[in-house]
């Protein structure tokens, strides 16, 4: 049963629980076939209310800041992986009640928190993020590995660092990256890093891996994983966020206004710049159900969000026929990066989190925000 977005009151981010599950079957296989583990990466995907949809079929969650560690926890359960750039005493004495694995992006980092680690109630595998200064990313500002990146420990600093109490190493170097790319990076780990692998008992091959997405090569992505694992001893992790909930879920939308300005402009009840903050940062036009590029259909609009920014422009689109007030527009893939990075700019609401059941037809409001969310992070 398809949604019918004049049943969602708007604006809303609607999650396929079908869709969801089906993703959560693919990193299933992947773990059954290579001998990895995968955990959630928070950062991409945390709505809580849908976890006992994938706790317990993945080996855990991966976060990168104490709330996001305690919401593993509490909500997820199994292993909570963590990583950061840099780490305060007071977020370590909080992360060690609640991480399995830490891990470290310097030296001093780890020397600076090692008593606290060593000291906390459970046993805790600490590791060093590595960086492979190996590019796959085309975007500067969203490779990890760009010339002067921030994250992770060259070959040089690894090279005189103090493995005392160090049992593992952890590298992200894609975005939206398919097993060729995993492949190359694996070769430039191997070739600058490979003689630190004996000293270590896993390894951690970071996220950005679209695992379930149409076509990926998940024969290759098995073999490469085997490899690692049989050639080195070591347990490998994965830690996908986008994997997990691509093409799960959509936000819904009503038109609240047409107006002309040289061109047709639709203004709606969401906003790019609040809503979906992607599509301004990494500067794409997300797919609406129905619409095509600009000029292949009779109707071209440009849709404008509800804040004052002048840029909040989701994008050009054209409509089989004219947009009218009420009109609902469904935006495609907005289940991952949306509802983690969104905002309350303007004071404007946060869009409802609904479940779509689509064998039943069954919505179901997980959350409705509202005046006190808003005032909730002000003072």
């Amino acid at each position: 049963m398809k949604l019918d977005p004049r049943l969602v009151t708007t604006p809303a981010y609607v999650l396929d629980l079908e869709a969801l599950q089906r993703n959560v079957a693919v990193l299933e296989s992947v773990q059954r076939r290579s001998g990895c583990r995968i955990v959630l990466a928070l950062k991409g995907f945390a709505t809580w209310g849908v976890f006992e949809h994938i706790r317990g079929k993945l080996a855990g969650t991966a976060a990168s800041s104490a709330h996001e560690a305690e919401l593993g926890t509490r909500e997820f359960g199994g292993e909570v992986h963590v990583y950061a750039p840099a780490y305060s005493d007071d977020d370590m004495r909080r992360l060690v009640e609640h991480a399995h694995h830490i891990v470290f992006n310097s030296e001093s980092q780890w020397l600076r928190h090692r008593a606290t680690v060593q000291g906390a109630r459970r046993e805790i595998r600490a590791g060093y993020r590595i960086n492979p200064e190996h590019s796959e990313v085309k975007r500067e500002n969203n490779d990890p590995c760009a010339r002067g990146s921030r994250l992770g420990m060259t070959e040089r600093a690894l090279a005189t660092a103090d493995f005392g109490g160090i049992s593992g190493l952890h590298f992200h170097s894609l975005s939206q990256g398919g097993a060729d790319a995993l492949g190359r990076t694996l070769r430039a780990v191997e070739a600058k890093f490979g003689r630190h692998l004996d000293r270590v008992q896993w390894m951690n091959f970071g996220g950005g891996h679209q695992i379930t997405r149409p076509g990926y090569d998940l024969d290759t992505l098995v073999r490469l994983i085997r490899e690692v694992r049989e050639r080195y001893g070591l347990d490998v992790y994965l830690e996908p966020g986008e994997a997990v909930a691509s093409q799960a879920g959509v936000l819904v939308t009503s038109v609240l206004d047409v107006i002309r300005n040289d061109i047709d402009i639709a203004i709606v009840d969401t906003s790019a710049s609040t809503h979906m903050p992607d599509v301004l940062e990494m500067s794409y036009r997300p797919a609406i159900v129905g619409a095509a590029a600009p000029g292949e259909k009779p109707y071209t609009y440009r849709l404008g969000g509800l804040t004052c920014l002048a840029g909040d422009v989701i994008g050009d689109y054209s409509f089989d026929r004219p947009l009218a007030v009420g009109d609902r527009l469904v935006i495609g893939d907005m289940a991952h990066y949306t509802m983690v990075k969104n905002t309350t700019f303007n004071g404007v609401r946060l869009p409802d989190i609904v479940t779509f059941e689509p064998t039943t037809g069954q919505l179901r409001v997980l959350r409705r925000f509202g005046y006190e969310d808003y005032r909730g992070r002000l003072s």
